[in-house]
């Protein structure tokens, strides 16, 4: 929806019905990913893609049908065994499109969510595409991080849908979510498409060692755009890195100042400290405990270099309240001892803090198992 968002929002103002046709899901080869959308307005007019050209024909006479009938329709476009060109992809490819009325009556919040995407404001839209009760098909619900609008069917659907779109939202994903008829999470029936509207959030990782390159797999797979930074260029190399999205060469406090002033630094962003030499420790976590509050900054070493740590970020006039904000020695106890392990207790530990969570077992705790 980001691409056509001003053509969608200027029918929306006009009081006109829109159709909306947006990937919800793809196979094999398929040319755009989830998320890819096209508008056909309330005079015809098109914008936006679906697939590259391949059926955007169909697609634009299914959502005009969609934006006269207003009834939404899950549709799937794959290769046509008679004529390729006509209704199928040529890539080989297959998509769901989920095609959907769009109007002022039944998205009121339409103009808010535009605003927080031109803003750069984390929000994420949750719609109903398939269920056994076709009423329920086309429910929609915007997720903010730290509140919803609309409703999908029920409270109990309501609040599983609620909680895994902002996991989905805090990992600047799109993605399609299973449940059953009544939001149950184990069980089928319903399918809702998530789209988020925020960038990824950032991990940076000081310190080029190998529990480096653990820790940017684990950051990968969490969703996060990764970088790895240390000032020694015979240790921060691609090939060393293959899970980071970028590899940088330069002094760590250098290299954080230089992403602050350039407004890449959020409230979202993990910062993770490995390089146990105090050179670049120091001045990097000086830096980071007192600049605006990030979601999480850790530090790793024994309880002496934690210590020695805190002594000289004391002596550089770093409060005990910043102070605090560092978790160090970083991770949670789960007895790790490789590189690997211990990068799992370190992503287990930027998970509780993110949601809340005690790192206790699930099996010893009572109630709600999901954090708001």
């Amino acid at each position: 929806m980001r691409d056509i968002l001003d053509d969608l929002l200027s029918a929306w103002k006009s009081g006109g019905r829109a159709g909306l046709a947006t990937v919800v899901r793809t196979f094999q080869s398929a040319p755009r990913l989830p998320g890819a959308s096209m508008l056909v307005a309330p005079d015809g007019t098109a914008s936006g893609s679906v697939s590259g050209g391949c059926v955007e024909g169909a697609v634009y006479e299914l959502a005009t049908e969609v934006a006269a009938d207003g009834v939404p329709v899950l549709q799937r476009y794959g290769v046509s065994d008679d004529d390729a060109f006509s209704v199928g992809l040529t890539c080989g490819g297959i998509i769901d499109v989920f095609v959907e009325p769009v109007s002022q009556e039944n998205f009121r919040e339409l103009a808010e969510v535009a605003a927080d995407i031109e803003a750069g404001n984390p929000v994420a839209v949750a719609t109903v595409i398939e269920h056994p009760d076709r009423a329920w098909v086309g429910r929609r619900m915007v997720v903010w991080p730290d509140r919803a609008s609309g409703a999908m069917g029920s409270d109990r659907a309501d609040q599983a849908v609620a909680d895994d779109v902002r996991g989905l939202l805090a990992a600047g994903r799109n993605g399609t979510l299973t449940y059953g008829p009544d939001g149950e999470r184990l069980g089928e029936g319903m399918r809702v498409f998530a789209a988020s509207y925020a960038p990824p959030p950032r991990m940076l990782i000081f310190g080029a060692i190998d529990f480096a390159s653990a820790m940017a797999r684990q950051g990968h797979f969490l969703g996060y755009h990764v970088t790895v930074c240390d000032a020694r260029p015979v240790f921060a190399t691609r090939a060393r890195f293959p899970d980071a999205d970028e590899v940088v060469v330069r002094w760590p406090h250098d290299y954080l100042q230089a992403e602050l002033d350039a407004g890449r630094i959020d409230e979202r962003t993990v910062i993770g400290v490995l390089t146990h030499d105090p050179k670049f420790d120091v001045p990097l976590l000086q830096l980071a405990l007192t600049m605006p509050p990030v979601a999480f900054i850790g530090a790793m070493g024994s309880r002496k270099t934690h210590q020695d740590r805190l002594d000289q970020l004391i002596e550089q006039g770093v409060s005990a309240e910043q102070l605090a904000r560092l978790s160090s020695p970083i991770g949670l106890d789960l007895g790790a001892r490789t590189p690997e392990e211990t990068a799992v207790s370190i992503a287990a530990e930027i998970i509780a803090d993110q949601w809340g969570g005690g790192g206790d077992k699930l099996s010893e705790l009572a109630g709600r198992i999901h954090h708001d």
